[in-house]
């Protein structure tokens, strides 16, 4: 995987050096690189802490500063030449990555924030064993209620915490009698994803159950067909131990396994919590597909 998103960067890099006024395409990128598009976007931005299209967006920006900075082009022909149809278009995009318009860039010499050229490393920090199973299943319906929440990457979400404070204890009883398949138990389904998992983009959060039978008519219902899933089991402090195991699964598991993320919901399946200590046992399912 690692050697996969280099080539995915040399691919980036190569089109904005050829053509940098051309949209750099994820698609095309992935399918150069080998892989897809989904796994291509998720293993970037886990690894590199920004989405793909940030990454291509700052270093269309650098190139265009030192255009700049080293020319006497016109400001119009520099837009131009990066894929904007005016200036005060150009001006903008600048600013938002260097904190300043291009004319003060052009007078000043900067101050400038180049994005450099990324280049992924596989580093070993230690042995710590992921307890992993690999589980084929037929297909299922998550259902239980639903509502759409922002993607927040470490602590609690709010929002989600309001959603499932509004379910009543009678309500999970009745959701827990409809479970007849894995995964077990009451679940946290995240649907909708946004590609690059940026942060604060939206998704849909349902809070259910899974089963092979029709859903009841008052409840949300997220179709899954068959397929093949990677779970995870976490134990520890929540939802701090779950989080730092959905990021190790991006530096850690998915670059020395034969396997690479398919499109479809992520679930969190809790089998023990302790509100007392903050603390709880869980599993992470993951939509897998041989690489």
């Amino acid at each position: 995987m690692i050697a996969v998103l280099n080539l995915a960067v040399d691919d980036v890099e190569s089109q904005l050096e050829s053509d940098p006024s051309a949209s750099v395409v994820a698609a095309g990128v992935a399918t150069r690189a080998g892989t897809t598009e989904h796994h291509l976007r998720r293993m970037f931005s886990s690894l590199a802490a920004m989405p793909l299209s940030e990454y291509v967006r700052r270093r269309r920006m650098s190139h265009a500063a030192a255009d700049l900075v080293a020319t006497d082009d016109a400001l119009l022909t520099i837009a131009v030449r990066y894929g904007y149809g005016s200036a005060e278009a150009f001006g903008r995009a600048f600013r938002a990555v260097h904190g300043v318009g291009p004319s003060e860039a052009r007078r000043d010499g900067g101050p400038l924030r180049t994005q450099p050229r990324i280049r992924f490393r596989l580093t070993v920090e230690g042995s710590i064993p992921m307890d992993t199973r690999i589980v084929t299943l037929p297909p299922v319906r998550l259902i239980g209620h639903a509502t759409r929440v922002p993607l927040i990457h470490e602590g609690v979400n709010p929002q989600v915490a309001e959603h499932v404070a509004s379910i009543t204890v009678t309500e999970v009883v009745r959701l827990k009698s409809l479970n007849d398949t894995e995964p077990s138990g009451v679940l946290a389904v995240s649907d909708d994803l946004d590609p690059d998992r940026a942060e604060g983009s939206n998704l849909t959060y349902l809070h259910g159950v899974a089963t092979t039978r029709a859903a009841p008519t008052d409840l949300d219902e997220i179709e899954v067909p068959a397929g093949t899933w990677a779970v995870f089991r976490t134990d520890g402090p929540h939802p701090t131990a779950l989080q730092d195991a959905w990021a190790a699964t991006a530096t850690t598991w998915f670059p020395s396994q034969p396997w690479r993320l398919r499109p479809g919901p992520e679930i969190v399946a809790t089998i023990d919590f302790d509100p007392d200590a903050g603390t709880a046992m869980c599993e992470l399912w993951l939509p897998v597909e041989p690489r």
